[in-house]
């Protein structure tokens, strides 16, 4: 009997790579009697649904950044909802038999809570993908402010609109099998996923920060030499550092990491100079509801006088 190993698929071969075919079921292992190509039967692949809430399409946008890897993808799993990518299931969602539901943004309506509730029941397992699916996003600022008056000031008529008064990550109404974290999430995160997939396990989350990432980079430390307020000590890898490798401060966007140290942190922007809404608003700008992040940028908003402040830095929150 021929030796079977795994097929090195996704980021690692072509689409060339990859043979599907309709006999046995063969896991996607590759078998050395076949040229290295994986085997993948279409009668047995998990069954994908890509679904949106309240977002702006970036995170599901790293699905169609896989160039040809994207082909691969669509070989090994059957995608039976796909939105962004025109792929249309007009099946009641309850009806639905999926195995792996992708959903990227935020609850923001009644509509939205009774949707969830219909995916998760008619899916195996829940993937949350971006930072308004895993913390609520920007959108969750007005969480912290009088939503109505938001409306009343932007919309000329606000009574048409069933918007609820916040803005929620999906862990808050349904359970969730696997959270990746970012704004907007790359797409190597979601192969990686997809990889694991295929063995029927999840993957687990970068453990390391951003600091770890800048270190291995070689990037010159921002906060160190320039003093600018960088939450890369706080903030989750998986970006790669981009932000500091380009000379910015990190924003958060990937999250808080495992042990942060907030307080420390906003103490050290403190000495910077920085503003108490300047620190608020560095915390809550993107992952607002994730609790380290939240605590955090609640103290120092307390904090404001009833006075606006003003600095160079942009509005008030």
């Amino acid at each position: 009997m021929a030796q079977r190993i795994p097929a090195q698929i996704l980021s690692q071969h072509s689409d060339a790579d990859v043979t599907v075919t309709s006999n046995a079921a063969t896991d996607a292992y590759a078998d050395t009697t076949n040229n290295g190509k994986a085997n993948v039967d279409t009668n047995t692949r998990l069954k994908v649904a890509v679904h949106k809430f309240a977002s702006c399409d970036g995170c599901q946008l790293a699905f169609l950044n896989a160039g040809a890897d994207l082909l691969t993808v669509n070989r090994l799993f059957d995608i039976r909802h796909f939105a962004e990518a025109g792929l249309l299931d007009n099946r009641p969602l309850i009806e639905r038999d999926i195995d792996v539901a992708i959903i990227e943004g935020s609850v923001c309506t009644a509509e939205d809570i009774q949707r969830l509730q219909q995916i998760r029941d008619s899916s195996q397992r829940l993937i949350t993908i971006g930072a308004c699916a895993t913390s609520g996003g920007i959108q969750a600022l007005r969480n912290m402010a009088d939503a109505q008056q938001w409306l009343a000031e932007i919309y000329a008529r606000p009574e048409s609109l069933s918007s609820l008064d916040t803005a929620t990550p999906i862990s808050q109404h349904v359970k969730v099998d696997l959270e990746l974290w970012g704004c907007p999430v790359n797409t190597e995160q979601l192969l990686h996923a997809l990889r694991n997939l295929l063995w029927h396990s999840l993957p687990e989350n970068n453990k390391d920060k951003v600091c770890m990432e800048c270190k291995r980079a070689g990037n010159i430390c921002v906060m160190v030499t320039e003093n600018k307020p960088c939450l890369g000590p706080v903030t989750q890898g998986s970006c790669g550092a981009i932000c500091p490798h380009h000379g910015r401060d990190c924003y958060g966007c990937y999250g808080p990491a495992e042990n942060t140290n907030t307080d420390s942190l906003s103490q050290r922007f403190s000495g910077f100079g920085l503003l108490p809404e300047e620190i608020a608003r560095k915390f809550l700008l993107i992952n607002s509801q994730s609790k380290p992040f939240l605590e955090e940028g609640k103290k120092w908003h307390n904090q404001l006088t009833s006075q606006p402040q003003t600095s160079d830095k942009g509005l008030r929150l």
